[in-house]
């Protein structure tokens, strides 16, 4: 019931995952972020919002990628429904038909809120748990998108396109490598930045 992880070997791999995010960054693309396991879901969110980036924490949602036009109809009417309320359109209802509005926007808010702002396909998905999330996984190698994660030793690291090989279910694992990515988006991201003031 012990596995040993030869963290020399896994030296490469993420320097090779980090100069991706780094680089795809750099020419203005969006990462997603998946980590739905409970004791990552605060540290994931954190991350993708210091990147500007979205996230998923609560539960993939199939279709994010296969089926977007409907997923993003389904964004579009959350948003719409929160501007709605940010106006008060809704005081002229009566208070049970506002208890079921403000119900259907926290269960909208659960399942679209980390990517209500999510336009398009992102460029690349970062998952914290390879396993777990599956589905994310499938969906994006069906649809072109980078798949960065970490592939622990129940995982086949050949799915990833930059596969790190470390312990996913270790909070100061995942945490410093979250932390790493982090640092390599907003150096990507400034340097877009400088590329566009010149």
């Amino acid at each position: 019931t012990i596995y040993i992880i030869d963290l020399q070997k896994t030296i490469p791999s993420f320097e090779a995952a980090l100069a991706a995010v780094k680089k795809i960054a750099a020419e203005g693309k969006t990462i997603i972020f998946v980590g739905t396991k409970l004791p990552f879901k605060k540290i994931t969110e954190e991350t993708a919002i210091a990147c500007g980036f979205p996230y998923a924490t609560e539960r993939w949602l199939g279709g994010t990628f296969t089926n977007f036009p409907v997923i993003k109809k389904r964004i579009e009417y959350f948003k719409d429904l929160e501007k709605k309320r940010d106006l008060g359109e809704f005081e002229k209802y009566t208070k049970k038909e506002q208890t079921m509005i403000n119900k259907e926007l926290k269960d909208l808010e659960r399942k679209f809120g980390g990517i209500k702002n999510m336009d398009q396909i992102p460029g690349a998905i970062f998952m914290v748990d390879m396993e777990k999330d599956k589905l994310a996984v499938k969906e994006a190698r069906e649809n072109g998108v980078t798949v960065i994660g970490i592939t622990d030793v129940n995982i086949d690291p050949s799915i990833a396109d930059y596969p790190i090989i470390a312990n996913d279910d270790s909070l100061s694992s995942v945490s410093y490598i979250l932390d790493k990515v982090k640092t390599a988006i907003l150096e990507g991201q400034e340097a877009l930045a400088a590329a566009a003031v010149k």
